[in-house]
């Protein structure tokens, strides 16, 4: 961050004095006007819900812009990470700034692979929920509870504690999401395999059982490879912000990533896949394929309440660059699985094809978004779909760690501490109880 050339002056119209603030410059995307001191200044608080015209950090992760719809990882493209690199890769880069050469991702691999398990209480703990508890109820107090297990890696001022905290929650994600699938129905609980991928460990803690051999098919752990990638960081989102909120009172690296995690579980975030796939079991139920007319009719009817979910995004004004690549792995996945028949994947593919055309969509650039298409690959795949979001959650951990990390290493970092505008009662004194 350096300072720019230029000044920003606020000036009022009521006569009080203007104020020069410093305006500083990225590597790219917009500059920042400084409004640290405003307060001293003026007295006054800048307004902005959500954030939205508000840089709460400076951040060396990840870039987005949303007009050009381009996501990048410490400078590199998303198009070519999910292509030519797998998801250790991604998280070495996330984690370290830099992608790994062979010895390094085969050392960092192994290190991950090597911290799978997870402390066998665990599984008294999972009983302790419902069998019928969504997923992400059930995630929120695993990943919240390995701070009980792991004293020796909460002090997140310590880095030897922040490193071990990361490679132990990369880690252990997958083998936690699988159990509590495992706990929901019935089945018992599968140990990770050192020999296996990361995807491929995921795929056979899922769907394998004691009773038979389960081989894992090298589509589905390339295609699940590319969702963890695709997910793996985007910005000061609404769960990383959480998990900087959370973290930047102290706070250990495990409960911050609880933080995250359920913050992530709403359905305007994480869960904006299972959301999708609802509406188009919904629209299946209504008649399926015949019935698409009807149900744009009244996703473009403002009086209807219907949403179109799993297209357009928040910060893309473009074709979300991960939907694209997610689209290439949604056919290969159908294929390999002779799903293209599939009464509901027919029927996403034929919304698809009206919204990339209908002048209503384009206009507003309503491209389908990586939720629309991650959802599909995931129920193809054999993934539930209240198992969605947690899926999400495994793989944006690294994100919300190298997000922390970041923050931690921030000579300027703050507890978090958002201001107001109030506007409810002024100061009044409390009448005796009679008189009330």
């Amino acid at each position: 961050m350096k300072l720019a050339d230029n000044k920003a002056t606020l000036s009022f119209s009521n006569g009080s004095p203007s104020v020069e603030l410093p305006v500083y410059k990225g590597t790219i995307g917009p500059d920042v006007v400084d409004i640290r001191k405003l307060y001293a200044q003026t007295g006054m608080f800048t307004y902005d819900p959500g954030f939205l015209s508000t840089a709460a950090t400076q951040s060396a992760i990840t870039y987005i812009d949303g007009d050009k719809g381009e996501l990048l990882y410490r400078g590199y493209p998303i198009e070519q990470l999910a292509t030519d690199c797998d998801f250790m890769e991604t998280c070495h880069l996330l984690l370290y700034g830099e992608l790994p050469n062979a010895k390094g991702k085969k050392d960092f691999s192994r290190l991950v692979t090597m911290h799978t398990m997870v402390n066998e209480q665990m599984q008294f703990f999972l009983r302790g929920f419902r069998r019928d508890a969504h997923p992400m109820a059930i995630m929120t107090g695993l990943v919240g509870a390995l701070s009980a297990f792991y004293h020796d890696s909460t002090d997140i001022n310590n880095p030897q504690h922040r490193e071990i905290a990361a490679i132990r929650l990369i880690a252990k994600m997958p083998t936690l999401v699988a159990m509590a699938y495992k706990y929901t129905v019935g089945q018992p609980y599968m140990y990770p395999k050192n020999d296996l991928s990361y995807a491929g460990n995921f795929l056979h803690m899922m769907f394998a059982t004691p009773c038979e051999p389960y081989e894992v098919n090298p589509v589905l752990e390339r295609a699940l490879d590319r969702i963890f990638t695709l997910h793996a960081d985007h910005e000061q989102n609404a769960s990383t912000s959480t998990v900087r909120l959370c973290g930047s009172s102290g706070t250990n690296p495990f409960a911050a990533i609880a933080a995250g995690v359920a913050c992530l579980w709403g359905p305007a975030h994480g869960g904006a896949n299972e959301a999708a796939l609802n509406m188009l079991h919904d629209i299946q139920k209504a008649g399926g394929v015949e019935k698409i007319g009807e149900f744009i009719k009244q996703v473009k009817d403002k009086n209807s309440g219907v949403k179109l979910m799993g297209f357009g995004h928040r910060v893309y004004k473009n074709y979300d660059p991960r939907a694209k690549l997610m689209q290439e792995t949604c056919k290969e996945v159908l294929a390999e699985l002779g799903l293209e028949n599939d009464p509901l994947f027919k029927l996403a593919m034929a919304l698809e094809k009206i919204a990339l055309e209908d002048e209503y969509f384009v206009s507003r650039k309503l491209y389908p978004n990586v939720d629309f298409y991650s959802g599909i690959v995931q129920r193809a795949i054999g993934i539930p779909v209240p198992l969605f979001t947690a899926v999400f959650a495994l793989a944006r951990t690294v994100g919300w760690i190298a997000q922390l990390n970041e923050m931690i290493g921030d000579p300027e970092y703050k507890i978090g501490r958002p201001r107001q505008l109030f506007d409810g009662s002024v100061r009044r004194d409390v009448a005796p109880i009679d008189n009330r």
